[in-house]
């Protein structure tokens, strides 16, 4: 590997490249479905490759390939270069990066059990478990349980001289139940609505207990078919971790995106409302009580890993404090543009992408003081909506609502009755400013989406996000029936 690397390196330097890396990867997948008793699909795949990422004359270039070998990796730092110079014939503005340490070593996601060694019949047998139970519930109509892995083996090498190896593990698992009664539909899914994710082994799976949590999660989704409509007017709702982490993804993790401000995603992804004239200004981005980093050394994170592909190593960066606005995600060239030097944030899809400003583990820091049920308790009036159910937002990440799959009434602090439908939105900044109380560690959970879209061509991250429960204030529920 080494000789491929060095061969890749040497070979763009003598073309003329002020700086190259090259990243080598190989990628493992593994997925189980079952629908209402039955598989659905088994699949796994593996791919390997490398791609060379160059700077000439102020312009990157890049270029892949699958073919592993010596004269390869010539001809892709070669097109590499060609790609970059011609780049430049329409640059406007030359690329500059920031000084960083060579990187060294190796990281390992902690585990202990290894997913891809746990016999396919167990995990099959752990999800029809959970699907059966779910489909013994009266009225249940059908049922989806998944199970899925993916291994990286990534090794990154620098001309400045770095060189690190890692080995990344991610694992995911869910139960779905859906009831129907005409054209009324309502389902629960557990842990959220896109399956529970960690940087983990098989281990996450058996501590999710899905069979246990199977029935009752089907037993709400009857309930819900004859549950009353979820009233609309202001209310003061509390988001469990189940629908706080997309929120926080949605609403704080986009917009927070370095690459997004200065409008190189405008084209797909979006724009920003935190326009860099905000940083460092004071700007009120929530209450007193929020606190977001963007952390990838948290434990079990998707989001978290030794070095980002651009040999940063990995780091905790605050982008609210006390409630004010003070950073952002960066990579090597966005961050000198705004005084900073990189949060080390950059990641591509494998081996045939070029690095993105990715989200790493954007987590809503706990509260010493309440937990998430007292703070229910300490509710007079309310909603306490869980699970996600859909989501649209802005390109700016500003205007937003979201449907969960339930809520529960709160009347003298105790949850009630159900509603089905529930619906509620808002501006980012004034929806955040009404947050009055955040849970403390009782609630903190590591969650996260294995399928955040961006790039044009598209690339599919996988992002961590750790919260608790918190409340928010005169916030507007009920928007429409859908």
């Amino acid at each position: 590997m080494k000789e491929l690397t060095d061969r890749a390196l040497d070979t763009a330097s003598v073309l003329g490249a002020g700086y190259a890396d090259i990243r080598v990867v190989r990628r493992r997948d593994e997925s189980v479905t079952i629908k209402t008793g039955r598989v659905e699909g088994v699949a796994s795949g593996e791919s390997e490759g490398f791609g060379v990422r160059v700077l000439v004359d102020g312009a990157w270039g890049f270029a892949s390939s699958h073919v592993l070998t010596v004269a390869e990796a010539d001809r892709v730092a070669g097109e590499a270069v060609r790609i970059a110079r011609a780049s430049a014939t329409a640059l406007r503005h030359p690329t500059t990066l920031d000084d960083r340490p060579p990187a060294h070593g190796h990281y390992e996601t902690p585990l202990r059990e290894d997913p891809f060694e746990i016999p396919l019949e167990t995990k099959i047998g752990d999800l029809l478990a959970a699907d059966q139970a779910a489909s013994s519930v009266k009225g249940i109509a059908f049922t989806e349980s998944i199970y899925a892995a993916q291994r990286e083996w990534k090794t990154f090498a620098a001309t400045d001289g770095s060189l690190t190896d890692q080995v990344i593990t991610h694992v995911g698992a869910a139960v779905e139940a859906n009831a129907v009664d005409g054209d009324e539909h309502q389902r629960r899914s557990y842990p959220d609505s896109g399956g529970g994710w960690q940087a983990a082994g098989y281990e996450y799976i058996r501590g999710l207990r899905l069979r246990d949590r199977a029935e009752p999660l089907a037993d709400e989704a009857v309930a819900l078919l004859s549950a009353p409509q979820c009233p609309s007017g202001r209310f003061t709702i509390v988001l469990d971790p189940s629908q706080l982490y997309l929120q926080v993804h949605e609403s704080c993790g986009h917009p927070t995106e370095l690459d997004r401000v200065f409008g190189t995603e405008a084209s797909y992804a979006g724009t920003s409302f935190l326009t860099t004239d905000k940083l460092d200004e004071g700007f009120r981005y929530g209450s007193d009580l929020i606190d977001i980093v963007a952390d990838a050394t948290a434990p079990g994170g998707m989001g978290t890993f030794g070095w980002d592909d651009e040999g940063v190593a990995a780091q905790a960066v605050p982008l609210v404090q006390n409630g004010i606005f003070v950073g952002y995600l960066s990579s090597r060239e966005t961050a000198p543009r705004i005084g900073r030097r990189s949060g080390g944030a950059m990641r591509a899809d494998g081996w045939n992408r070029i690095p993105l400003i990715r989200m790493t583990n954007i987590n809503l820091l706990p509260k010493p003081g309440m937990s998430l049920d007292e703070i229910v308790e300490d509710t007079d009036d309310g909603l306490y909506l869980s699970s996600n159910r859909s989501w649209s937002i802005d390109d700016r990440r500003l205007n937003f609502q979201f449907a969960t799959e339930v809520a529960y009434e709160i009347r003298g602090g105790k949850k009630g009755r159900l509603f089905k439908n529930p619906t509620y939105t808002g501006i980012t900044y004034e929806f955040w400013r009404s947050c009055d109380a955040v849970g403390d560690e009782r609630s903190y959970v590591m969650l996260g989406t294995p399928n955040c879209g961006k790039g044009e061509p598209g690339q599919t991250g996988h992002v961590g996000h750790a919260v608790p429960g918190a409340r928010f204030r005169n916030v507007q529920v009920g928007v429409g029936k859908w």
